[in-house]
């Protein structure tokens, strides 16, 4: 069956899971008994799966309307470019990594939209935070792309290392303590 996706061109249908099966199938054949039965079990299913992909995607093409959106044009994109071999795969995940890019730093920017108080002042942090936002996104969109992705960076730095808690020296906590030693 594979073979026969191979050869209609289905094996581009969704590239990733067309792998998996194949990875699966050839891994399977090494095992026996139990582990055989449960391995073809599952292949079984991801099978079924990739056929109801190859159907539906058929059903789309035949009503000739697209009804997909930008990811699943992102990925038939890709798809192609891998297929033709247009591209490296390097190329591709350079153009993957900056589609995501883009895509996050949307969503962030959305995100820093929300959460401004509908009365916020001028000097109203998540105000100036997403103006300041929307400002770099009108000056430079790629600069705020590797600013959001910094700032990503550094968030999650922070969340491995967990919580900080830095005393100053001007804290009351310090002088306190400050004197009991003398």
């Amino acid at each position: 069956m594979l073979d026969a996706w191979r050869a209609n061109g289905d094996d581009r249908a969704n590239p990733v899971r067309f792998h998996l099966i194949d990875a699966l199938d050839r891994r399977a054949g090494a095992y026996e008994g139990e582990a055989r039965r449960m391995l073809d079990e599952r292949l079984e299913q991801l099978l079924d799966a990739y056929r109801r992909d190859i159907d539906s995607m058929k059903v789309a093409a035949a009503k000739d309307d697209p009804a997909h959106g930008p990811l699943a044009a992102l990925v038939d994109d890709i798809a192609r470019a891998t297929s033709t071999n247009e591209t490296s795969h390097a190329e591709l995940l350079d153009y993957f990594r900056a589609v995501w890019s883009k895509v996050s730093a949307e969503k962030q920017l959305r995100d820093s939209f929300a959460q401004v108080p509908k009365n916020a002042g001028p000097l109203n942090s998540s105000s100036l935070v997403h103006r300041s936002l929307s400002l770099m996104r009108e000056l430079s969109p790629e600069y705020l792309q590797q600013f959001l992705a910094y700032i990503d960076a550094l968030s999650w730095m922070e969340a491995m290392n967990g919580p900080v808690s830095t005393v100053s020296k001007d804290a009351p906590g310090a002088k306190k303590s400050a004197r009991k030693k003398k």
